[in-house]
């Protein structure tokens, strides 16, 4: 059996397998630089996989895997040129003048950065070669080109989310984005800025940072620093870094230029955020300078699993019993600073390389004993192109039967492509590795958090990570409380904001001129809310609630009306019924002692009709007492109007009897016939139905109802009797104070008449208080509100009665009850004569 070669460039492995008596060589293509000895680990990962797959017989048993690599050197010139070189005699880049089939590799493994894998795929796919890409690339443009690779870098948009989610988990809105500076980086650009806007996510820098390639180090000098002091000096905390393999270079390099310039800056550290194209780089003048910027930094990284006996395999690598290994010895100088040289070693100061220095005694800026991701997705892609072949030769098996000989085998390897996107394993790590319909690797992300230390070692912890579940979806997850923070947080979660958040009671405001996440805030208008930080608008409470002191919550409204719980309630309360017990009194009086002149010259029917209707006035003013309801609501205004206007007819007719009755003494008056009951029940009746007719068409036009005003007062639901129609109200009331004018009047003008037949004085004196009072309680009832406007209606019920009781009921009880000698005809004759 004859060994199959695999061909490394650069960034790119080519992979060929050995059918059984035909050569055919694989091929791997990667940027590779000597002097970067992290790279050195991915040639190791391969290395390791093909000797996995060679020693198991169960893959390809009939069959041995072998490789080539290519240094590109991170140049486009050197990328086509190993591309080509595939497709040529050996020795010379002459294009499509190759006869040796047996000798071309089967498969091209390329990356890690963007460039390699176009650029590479830009020839082999004219030629149709299986091609498989550790890098991130995006979708290609083609059928055709896209057909004939597989990415084993997961889903784009997977890590995109991933990104978004992060900044919203950690409520970082203010960040500033560093990408590099090629297709790769405005495509970055340009699909993860617009959707971080839409989540009020703003950057305040976009900076880009150059290629490095062997003509670009005055640029990146030059351009890098200039780069780098806006991110120092910026406001934001956390910086978004999109870069390639080598941008840990291109910050580290720059961070050690800075810290000797200025220190003070320096000492800003940031939380890095980077994705997972980036892999730690070093290069020997940077080998020494700490690793301080990087502790506490966030990391997006291909998801892997632990591969047993990787770091055994490693740790047998031996400098001087490896002929073949043609880098081992110059890794081995540079990762110890050793010579293997003997005239170099005659020099001062060179350490002499013995090969039996410990890879695990380097730190891990230096080498790294676990495989990363860029070498365990070169540790999967041979895995893919081996079980793609196993399928592949299964496959060809009916060829052979018909007569087909090994060359015409050979001939159909382009279709390897096909076999590799069917595949699907366990490795033996125990990940499944599958593609989906685009060609891209079915697997997430790990976020990493970098921890370093002084010896120049990091420890790279996972904290949470992006896990596909299909094609569309993924589910992120972090554990904040294993992630170690920047120094200068003092561990405590940083904020990276423009501003400080609105808190709750606030609204945001925008400064012209500034990204939309720096505003002002400005405290919510009266009667409005905030509840939660950052709004952009302040609302309404519900009706039934009012907003805090603060206005970042709402209360719930208390519902209130005049209770005869409450104080006031039981004042006015047990005032009315004090006073119709007062007035009750005063009729049981007057009925007592009927037959007394002072009774009988008053018309004591019409005094008990007064009586009567002064004590039902009193009780009408406990239906403006307690919860309204449909009932009191109806009978509050009507059956005040009615009683009250009864009140002040029974005072009208006092008055006019006692004229008619002094005008009825002078001898010839025809007033005589106007005495008597039938007036006196005319002006009565009279009063109470037009008062009566007034209150029939209130209720039937528009009826007083049971209501709750939410608005009146800002912490109170008033439950009221909401009047229907505020006119007829007024007409009532007008019509009372029309009765009270023209009694006021009447008796005004009858009060010098002699005191023994003439109430008239203490009926103008009863009207003036109860004008008085009334014409007070309009001004006053339009200024209060809630309870307190029925406490003044009721007050004014109250103390307008207790004013006509009074006037003219109290001389009357004083001469019954204190003076009875007083209460007598003689005594009111002489009186009568006197006066005259």
């Amino acid at each position: 059996m004859i060994g199959s070669i695999f061909s490394l460039l650069g960034s790119t492995i080519f992979i060929l397998p050995f059918f059984l008596l035909f050569h055919h060589y694989l091929l791997l293509l990667v940027p590779f630089i000597l002097v970067m000895t992290p790279i050195y680990q991915h040639i190791l990962s391969l290395e390791f996989a093909i000797t996995e797959i060679n020693r198991n017989p169960n893959i390809l048993p009939n069959d041995t895997l072998g490789f080539q690599i290519y240094n590109t050197y991170f140049m486009p010139s050197w990328t086509y040129r190993a591309s080509l070189e595939l497709f040529s005699t050996k020795g010379q880049v002459i294009p499509n003048y190759s006869c040796d089939m047996q000798h071309r590799p089967i498969a091209v493994i390329g990356g890690p950065t963007t460039e390699v894998c176009l650029q590479m795929a830009t020839i082999l796919s004219i030629y149709k070669m299986p091609q498989l890409i550790y890098g991130s690339t995006t979708k290609s443009s083609t059928k055709t080109v896209a057909a004939l690779h597989q990415q084993m870098f997961p889903i784009m948009d997977h890590q995109y989310k991933g990104i978004f989610q992060l900044l919203l988990h950690f409520r970082w809105t203010w960040i500033g984005i560093l990408s590099v500076d090629n297709d790769s980086g405005d495509r970055f650009v340009q699909n993860v800025v617009p959707v971080f806007a839409q989540r009020g996510i703003c950057s305040d820098f976009i900076e880009t940072f150059p290629i490095i390639d062997s003509n670009s180090i005055a640029e990146l000098v030059e351009i890098g620093l200039e780069m780098y002091l806006v991110v120092i000096k910026s406001t934001v905390n956390v910086v978004l870094v999109h870069g390639e393999i080598y941008g840990i270079i291109v910050l580290r390099f720059l961070s050690t230029n800075l810290k000797s310039e200025d220190a003070s800056l320096w000492r800003k550290g940031k939380i890095w955020i980077m994705t997972a194209e980036m892999d730690f780089m070093s290069l020997p003048f940077l080998r020494n300078s700490d690793l301080v910027f990087l502790h506490g930094a966030l990391s997006f990284a291909i998801h892997t699993e632990k591969v047993s006996g990787f770091q055994k395999f490693v740790q047998m690598k031996d400098p001087i019993l490896e002929k073949e290994d043609t880098f081992i010895k110059l890794f081995w100088e540079s990762a110890f600073e050793c010579s293997f040289s003997v005239s170099v070693m005659e020099e001062e100061n060179v350490i002499p390389c013995t090969g039996k220095e410990k890879l695990e005694a380097l730190p891990t800026s230096v080498f790294e004993m676990d495989m990363t991701g860029h070498s365990y997705s070169i540790y999967n892609a041979i895995h893919v192109v081996a079980h793609a072949l196993h399928d592949f030769h299964s496959s060809m098996k009916e060829y052979r039967t018909r007569g087909h000989d090994d060359k015409y085998v050979v001939q159909k390897l382009w279709k390897l492509n096909e076999f590799m996107r069917r595949v699907s394993f366990n490795n033996s790590a125990g990940q499944k590795i599958s593609f989906n319909q685009n060609g891209e690797l079915e697997t997430g992300f790990d976020i990493m958090n970098w921890i370093t230390f002084q010896n120049l070692s990091f420890l790279k912890v996972r904290v949470g990570g992006i896990d596909s579940m299909d094609s569309q979806e993924a589910l992120f997850t972090i554990d904040k409380n294993d992630i170690v923070w920047p120094r200068r947080f003092k561990q405590v979660q940083p904020l990276s904001l423009c501003n400080s958040k609105c808190h709750s009671g606030y609204v945001r405001s925008k400064i012209e001129g500034k990204p939309f996440c720096c505003y002002d805030c400005l405290q919510c208008p009266h009667g409005k809310i905030s509840n939660q930080e950052d709004m952009d608008e302040c609302f309404q409470c519900p009706e039934d609630q009012y907003p805090n002191k603060m206005q970042d919550f709402c209360l719930p409204k208390i519902i209130t009306f005049l209770k005869y719980e409450e104080t006031l309630g039981t004042i006015l309360a047990s005032s009315a019924l004090f006073f119709t017990l007062v007035t009750a009194a005063i009729l049981w009086i007057f009925i007592r002692h009927q037959d007394t002149p002072i009774v009988k010259a008053n018309n004591r029917n019409l005094t008990y009709a007064l009586l009567v209707a002064l004590m039902l006035s009193f009780l009408c003013s406990l239906l403006f007492l307690g919860k309204p309801g449909k009932v009191t609501c109806l009978l509050r205004q009507t059956a005040f109007g009615i009683i009250f206007s009864m009140a002040i007819s029974c005072v009208l007719a006092k008055t006019i009897v006692v004229v008619l009755a002094f005008m009825a003494t002078k001898p010839g008056s025809i007033m005589s016939r106007w005495v008597g009951k039938r007036l006196v029940f005319s002006i009565i009746l009279g009063c109470c139905c037009i008062q009566g007719i007034i209150s029939i068409i209130w209720v039937a036009t528009s009826p007083p109802f049971p209501d709750a005003d939410m608005n009146l007062v800002v912490q109170e639901i008033i439950l009221e009797c909401n009047e229907g129609s505020v006119f007829m109200f007024y007409c009532i009331l007008g019509y009372m104070g029309l009765l009270a004018i023209i009694s006021f009047t009447v008796a005004f003008l009858a009060r010098n008449l002699p005191d023994v037949f003439n109430e008239a004085k203490f009926i103008t004196f009863s009207m003036l208080v109860f004008c008085s009072v009334w014409l007070s309680f309009v001004p006053t009832y339009l200024s209060t509100k809630g309870k307190y406007m029925v406490a003044v209606e009721i007050f004014s019920i109250i103390a307008s009665s207790v004013g006509l009781l009074v006037c003219i009921f109290s001389p009357k009880c004083y001469i019954i009850v204190l003076r009875p000698d007083l209460n007598n005809k003689e005594q009111l004759r002489r009186q009568t004569h006197r006066k005259i």
